[in-house]
């Protein structure tokens, strides 16, 4: 899975808007929306958030979990536990740089947050690069990847399968009975 397809995915997560129009229930293949009215708040897709901040039409609550002292909590769980700990969205990345470019003006100190996730963010990362790394030295045959998100998993999955293809590739050139070829590094 591409990129830019697990950010279409997180487009689809609901996001709070205020709006500053009237406008009757819109029916949508997803599900029905609204009805807008000015000042009241009203759950839609991000992508239509964005949309309409776009185009002025509303302004964007952050959710509950973009608060610097939370985002603070998970960064320290994150360090301090050696496995992946429950992140407070399946997408916070995504969701969390979009609304960073495109609605930053709603967001409460959104420079330390897009600092307390981009160092989340790295955390993580580097956690699941030293559990490949183990994985890999250990030759285990399965692992456990709890708690990871799409774009986490989506990052190392092309090293992972080749990593690990080229591991299955060296056992059968090594095995007795294995093909007889030598190969040039």
């Amino acid at each position: 899975m591409e990129a830019s397809e697990v950010e279409f995915l997180a487009e689809q997560e609901p996001v709070t808007i205020i709006p500053n129009f009237s406008l009757d229930r819109i029916y949508l293949i997803g599900g029905d929306l609204g009805p807008f009215n000015p000042g009241l708040p009203v759950q839609v897709p991000l992508w239509l958030a964005i949309n309409l901040k776009q185009r002025q039409k509303c302004r964007l609550i952050p959710p509950e979990w973009m608060d610097v002292e939370k985002l603070e909590q998970i960064r320290e769980q994150e360090r301090n536990e050696a496995t992946f700990t429950p992140m407070p969205s399946p997408y916070y990345m995504e969701f969390t740089k979009l609304l960073l470019n495109y609605a930053a003006d709603n967001i409460p100190k959104a420079d330390e947050i897009r600092t307390l996730v981009k160092d989340t963010w790295d955390t993580r990362i580097a956690k699941l690069r030293l559990s490949a790394d183990s994985f890999v030295r250990q030759q285990e045959a399965h692992a456990r990847l709890d708690n990871l998100t799409l774009m986490e998993i989506n990052t190392t999955g092309p090293f992972l399968t080749q990593a690990l293809d080229h591991m299955y590739k060296l056992r059968t050139n090594l095995q007795p009975g294995g093909s007889a070829q030598s190969q040039d590094f």
